[in-house]
């Protein structure tokens, strides 16, 4: 077995291990390993923003499901996670949003997350964003990861934004700043009509590098120890195993599924289950796995009375002139990332902040699991509770690296979630009955016979409710023993051994996650290389209005 060796193995190259890839790689000095399972970021269809649609099955995912959603009418629902360099940020629907500061200071004060407030964080989301057009105490404006307007927005979609003024959500021109309720249009990861994921804004521009490795196609099958310390990995790649020895650390950036996984595959997890898998126990944690939230999904569909939407183009001569649109000009529906518009609004007043989020796509049939509509023109509005209670759990399945672990979502297992879903789907079903959608609306498909009491809500909940995609929390790190991590990202109980995505985040973020995932591994690498942490900065504190606001229509 040949040993390859190094001063830092990352594992896995997603948003967070492209971006510690790059940050650690930038002293001359530090060997520098990527290991991705999936392929190089080859795939156009990743590069075009409509492509997401295409990415919610196929080689591109790990081809996860759950296990039988014991709430949710024992559904087994799709559960996808990118396997390709970028990860998430190469398949997903490239919206930019953070969540509210006020979460990060929640980590500070109800976890014990020292140094992860939101006057803390602020300055690493700022270090890593290229905003096109915002600036200000808010924004970055010279970072990697590119972030713009939509390259098109559809008429449909400004009609939903309309919509969601008169059902009383103010227009918001800034979901990122000092206030993130309302309605309006998402910013995208996204650069003159290509996707800027993490892979082409942070890996490729260092790649030339002589001191970093990427190795794409590769299966990590454990990680090594000397005692009480992580020294390596040992993967699989082209029909042979490799050792790859890291002098200062091991950084898992495998998500929160895949890191779990392979540290479980590793000895270190709850002691019972990996007995009883035959896997020797390095570090019993039986924290290692638990945790785990999503948000989820709840779709409403509609027929539309005419060619609306970008339904239209599914057929092949206005498929064809959107493709010679894009390739000859750069722009036109092939630009958007059809996600276009959204909003934030409350489900449960008592929160201080927005705990719904909506996304308007101006097409049906978009993403798998979401079926078409008769005539085929539709559109579809989807919204989520964003800081779900309920906690479910990441298993092995075998001790064998190929297999697919056991993901338990557990999901509305506490009725909190299921209320505030609710109030979510109440809220997308008043938006689209509102003067503004009425030239374009000929009836709402899904859920077809409107819910009327609060019994028909629940069922259509557990019929239809979906992954968002944004699993967390399954590594958490803590003020406290009993948490998987340190706030410095540190494994307790083992030494040179870091994991650094989302699964160390303790609790979901009020937003999509990829940002913020970025923003920690920015964290990370000024942690990894003993950095002073960037200047707290200023942020004025705007108004969360909760009454209806009376904005220009």
């Amino acid at each position: 077995m040949s040993n390859e060796r190094y001063d830092y193995v990352i594992v896995g190259g997603g948003s967070a291990g492209c971006t510690l890839a790059t940050r650690l790689s930038e002293d001359r000095a530090a060997r520098v390993l990527l290991l991705e399972a999936g392929p190089r970021d080859t795939n156009p269809f990743i590069h075009m923003p409509v492509g997401f649609s295409k990415m919610t099955e196929g080689p591109l995912t790990w081809g996860y499901s759950t296990q039988a959603a014991r709430h949710c009418n024992n559904r087994v629902l799709v559960y996808p996670q990118g396997k390709v360099l970028g990860g998430g940020s190469s398949i997903n629907a490239l919206v930019f949003t953070r969540g509210c500061l006020q979460d990060y200071d929640g980590w500070v004060e109800k976890d014990g997350c020292v140094g992860w407030s939101g006057d803390e964080v602020l300055p690493y989301f700022r270090k890593s964003e290229g905003n096109i057009r915002l600036g200000g105490p808010y924004h970055g404006t010279e970072g990697p990861l590119k972030v713009s307007d939509n390259g098109h927005i559809s008429p449909l979609t400004s009609a939903f934004v309309r919509a969601a003024q008169e059902a009383g959500l103010p227009f918001n021109t800034d979901f990122n700043g000092a206030s993130q309720a309302g309605c309006g249009y998402y910013q995208t990861t996204s650069f003159d009509g290509k996707r800027c994921s993490a892979a082409v804004g942070y890996l490729r521009p260092a790649m030339s590098r002589p001191n970093l490795k990427l190795v794409t196609g590769c299966q990590v099958l454990r990680i090594l120890f000397s005692g009480a310390r992580a020294t390596g990995v040992e993967y699989a790649v082209g029909g042979s195993v490799k050792k790859a020895t890291a002098a200062t650390e091991v950084v898992l950036t495998a998500g929160a599924i895949g890191s779990p996984k392979i540290l479980m595959l590793s000895g270190i997890g709850p002691a019972d289950h990996l007995r009883a898998l035959g896997i020797p126990v390095v570090l019993d944690n039986p924290a290692i796995g638990g945790n785990l939230h999503d948000h989820l999904d709840l779709d409403i569909v509609a027929e539309l009375k005419g060619p609306f939407s970008y339904d239209k183009y599914k057929k092949p001569h206005w498929k064809l002139w959107a493709g010679m649109e894009y390739f000859m000009f750069g722009r036109g529906p092939v630009s958007s990332n059809i996600a276009e518009g959204g909003a934030f609004w409350w489900g449960d007043k008592d929160q201080a902040t927005p705990d719904l989020q909506f996304h308007f796509l101006p097409g049906a049939g978009v993403e798998k699991g979401i079926g078409e509509v008769p005539g085929g023109n539709g559109c579809t509005l989807n919204s989520y509770h964003l800081r779900p209670r309920s906690r479910g759990r990441v298993s092995l399945s075998s001790s064998d690296p190929a297999a697919a672990p056991l993901i338990d979502l557990n999901c509305f297992a506490d009725p909190y979630d299921m209320d505030c879903s609710i109030e979510g789907v109440r809220k997308s079903l008043e938006i689209l009955q509102q003067p503004a959608m009425a030239p374009f609306l000929r009836r709402i498909h899904t859920p077809g016979e409107i819910p009327r009491s609060h019994e028909e809500f629940v069922t259509f909940v557990r019929s239809h409710a979906r992954t968002a995609y944004h699993p967390v929390g399954t590594c958490r790190m803590g003020g406290d023993e009993a948490s998987v991590l340190d706030p410095q990202m540190r494994l307790r109980g083992i030494e040179g051994l870091r994991v650094c995505d989302s699964s160390a985040m303790p609790r979901i973020v009020s937003s999509n996650t990829n940002a913020p995932t970025i923003m920690m591994a920015e964290k990370a690498a000024d942690m990894i290389l003993g950095k002073p942490a960037l200047a707290i900065s200023d942020r004025a504190e705007g108004p969360q209005t909760k009454e209806p606001a009376h904005a220009s229509l």
